[in-house]
């Protein structure tokens, strides 16, 4: 028998509603994209890339729905806006809902950013049987959850670090420990009393974590 794939709705009024498509995509494409900034060096040749953050993945796919022949009133309209109605602002949580789509192994949590309706065929009265749905679903997850997913390490040495323009100590403690919340850690080793002002040029410590 083969795997239907589901849209699950996971929050708001209509929590627990599954929507399951008509005919399973030929494809989907999943982006990730990272951020970096890029610092000039006076005498290099290349700018210095500073990793600032991941974007937010996202998923496409083609859903194609038909329902013609199914009765005299068929219209595929009343498929398509169960997955446009999930666009909507749910009135409890002043937003769209949070949805899951799930085909087999694959389980995406987000929200959907964009959604193009595209009607190809029609019964004599005029009402669409055929359409083609172009959809993306943006991934959504809370500070927490993103945290917990990053690994932790420790730095196994004492370091030392120059200071370039721009830099904050959040930015090296993530660099360094792979979580931000460790600036204190930097600036108690340094005597830094305000993290909001660093000097160019100076040379940090950058202490082991135990």
């Amino acid at each position: 028998m083969t795997t239907k794939a589901v849209i699950e709705v996971l929050n708001g009024g209509k929590k627990g509603t599954q929507i399951k498509v008509l005919f399973n995509p030929n494809n989907y494409s999943l982006d990730h994209s990272n951020q970096f900034a890029w610092h000039t060096v006076p005498g290099l040749s290349m700018p210095i890339a500073q990793f600032v953050s991941g974007q937010t993945p996202s998923l496409s796919m083609e859903l194609f729905l038909d329902c013609y022949g199914e009765d005299a009133n068929a219209d595929v309209r009343n498929y398509t806006r169960q997955i446009a109605g999930l666009l909507d602002v749910d009135k409890d949580l002043h937003a769209p809902p949070l949805v899951k789509f799930v085909w087999g192994s694959l389980k995406f949590q987000g929200i959907i950013e964009k959604l193009t309706q595209k009607f190809t065929m029609f019964s004599n009265k005029g009402n669409p049987v055929r359409a083609t749905l172009n959809v993306t679903f943006k991934a959504v997850q809370g500070i927490k959850e993103q945290f917990q997913e990053i690994p932790r390490q420790s730095a196994d040495r004492t370091k030392q670090k120059l200071l370039r323009q721009g830099d904050a100590l959040w930015m090296i403690a993530n660099d360094e420990y792979e979580d931000p919340s460790k600036w204190r850690e930097i600036a108690n080793a340094n005597g830094i009393d305000n993290p909001k002002k660093l000097e160019a040029g100076r040379t940090l410590t950058i202490p082991r974590l135990e």
